[in-house]
């Protein structure tokens, strides 16, 4: 709620109404009608009242910003709520019936994300969104899956792309999130049309797309969950980063997964049931979870049990990912051999921490960026994959090295006068 002193701003009745407000009506007085702006079929309102301007978000039900406003709501005239305002306002988390998905999905035939995929873009109630389907690793009631949805769907941050709610289908969730317009990072650092040409090609955009990351990740880490206990995302990976097209900013998707799917141990989740199966990381024979090859830290591999260190290495993997623009695990045919030869991007790194950075760095960079940046960033990187967990840093101190570092870069765009203003189109060249 925020409030202020007297205002000046009032909200005028409409012109067309034949109604005038008499001298007395217009004169401000300690029971002063209060006007609302009521959104349409909402459960949210806004309150303005005329000698103090008052604003509050509530659920379900009209609440008054003092006793002398109850009765006045009565008698308060209705307003459609502008759209710019309802942008801003928190999303209710939904159980959709799977009836809907399927029909906005053609049956599940139509608009798939990729080929071979078991995600969908489709409309929604109105909304642009992607559906993703995903086992569900322990049972979960629905009781259960709204309380995850409602903690969820209660955070907000710009790096992070919003659940608005999920589906139940027999062993598998379907987890409905906004669409966000771009190309996942993945494909912006390896073009298959076009090797040479990446819409992040400055050294400042992928210092943007790190410190957006990071942000988004401390996010998750520590502002997230019941009472801010925070939740592990388990998906921390380049194709699962988005980069909008407008302004080159990165979102982390598939926020929630971990939790909704039943991939968490449960004694990192918030909000625990009685009647959860316990999975504990200290016991190998406990319920393992696949992860993506070369984002896996080694304590995953063996143990098969996300945690918040675990999303640190992946973090980590990414850095060097936007610093290399190459992939965390290659495989090459060595003609000398005859066999393939693994290459790492982690292997790759600590080389180059030991030589020369400039001759790793990414070279459609162009050597257009500071040299002693980009060495502290990888030194960052090399920080976050750590092969002991305990020695990795954690997010909020990651995040606060990036920033620093990201500040450093524009300082020395400054310094040369580098152009800052320029559109990127995501198609290939």
């Amino acid at each position: 709620m925020c409030r202020s002193r007297k205002s000046t701003d009032s909200i005028q009745p409409n012109p067309k109404s034949p109604r005038r407000l008499s001298k007395s009506s217009r004169a401000p007085s300690s029971s002063s009608k209060t006007s609302s702006i009521d959104p349409p079929s909402s459960a949210t309102f806004f309150t303005v009242t005329s000698t103090t301007t008052s604003c509050s978000f509530v659920n379900n039900r009209h609440h008054p910003t003092s006793p002398s406003d109850s009765s006045s709501l009565s008698t308060t005239p209705s307003y459609s709520l502008p759209a710019h305002l309802k942008h801003h306002l928190r999303d209710t988390p939904h159980i959709y019936p799977l009836s809907d998905i399927s029909s906005a999905t053609g049956n599940f035939l139509l608009r798939r994300l990729s080929p071979s995929s078991s995600a969908w873009r489709c409309s929604l109630r109105g909304r642009d969104v992607a559906v993703f389907r995903r086992r569900l690793r322990r049972p979960a009631g629905l009781p259960r899956l709204r309380q995850l949805l409602a903690s969820i769907c209660r955070s907000h941050h710009s790096s992070v792309a919003k659940l608005l709610g999920a589906s139940l289908s027999e062993g598998d969730v379907y987890l409905v999130y906004e669409f966000v317009e771009g190309a996942n990072l993945s494909d912006c650092l390896r073009n298959r049309v076009n090797p040479d040409y990446s819409p992040i090609a400055s050294w400042a955009s992928r210092m943007q797309v790190a410190t957006d990351v990071a942000h988004g990740l401390e996010y998750i880490h520590h502002c997230t969950g019941m009472n801010g206990s925070g939740f592990v995302h388990n998906r921390i990976k380049s194709s699962s980063i988005v980069v909008t097209e407008d302004s080159l900013n990165a979102k982390i998707c598939h926020f929630g997964t971990a939790e909704l799917c039943g991939e968490v141990a449960e004694e990192d989740e918030p909000l625990s049931s009685p009647n959860t199966p316990k999975l504990m990381r200290t016991n190998s024979n406990a319920m393992k979870f696949e992860g993506t090859r070369g984002y896996m830290s080694p304590e995953f591999r063996s143990k098969g049990t996300p945690t918040r260190k675990s999303d640190v290495y992946a973090f980590g993997v990414v850095v060097l990912e936007l610093l290399s623009g190459e992939e965390p695990l290659k495989y090459s045919f060595d003609r000398e051999s005859g066999d393939f030869r693994r290459t790492s991007v982690i292997e790759g790194a600590r080389e180059a921490a030991r030589g020369s950075v400039r001759r790793w760095v990414d070279k459609r960079l162009k050597d257009s960026y500071p040299v002693e940046v980009a060495e502290k960033m990888v030194q960052l990187g090399l920080a976050c994959v750590d092969d002991d967990p305990e020695r990795r840093p954690d997010m909020g101190r990651v995040a606060g090295r990036v920033s620093k570092l990201y500040l450093e870069s524009k300082t020395w765009g400054e310094r040369f006068a580098l152009p800052q203003d320029f559109s990127v189109s995501m198609a290939p060249r």
